[in-house]
């Protein structure tokens, strides 16, 4: 009996689909900002607007620069992985998960 458990657990999680985060291209971004510490706003080069839902709130962010916490060569920003450090201030902001992208107003 514990035996038959046992495998259907193991295959109820190799069954499971695995997490595919959301990633964008940090070299697309032609601008990224936050008016209130919670959410981050990427303008894309292509005209699409995309929102990141921070993990916690990263107040400094309104009012300074931050930089990214990327790997050597590395150009992926990844929802839920990703962090970046507010320049002033030295806090670490993480990111969550992203909306959906929008086109912005005015393009086709």
């Amino acid at each position: 009996m514990k035996i038959t458990l046992i495998a259907l657990v193991l295959a109820s999680v190799a069954a499971a689909p695995a997490y595919s985060a959301t990633c964008i291209d940090s070299r697309k971004i032609d601008s990224a900002h936050s008016d209130d510490g919670k959410t981050m706003i990427f303008k894309m080069k292509d005209g699409t607007t995309l929102v990141n839902h921070l993990q916690g709130i990263c107040s400094d962010l309104k009012f300074n620069g931050f930089a990214w916490t990327l790997h050597s060569g590395d150009t992926q920003i990844c929802e839920n992985q990703q962090s970046l450090k507010v320049i002033q201030s030295g806090q670490i902001c993480v990111l969550g998960k992203f909306d959906p992208p929008k086109m912005s107003k005015g393009t086709n």
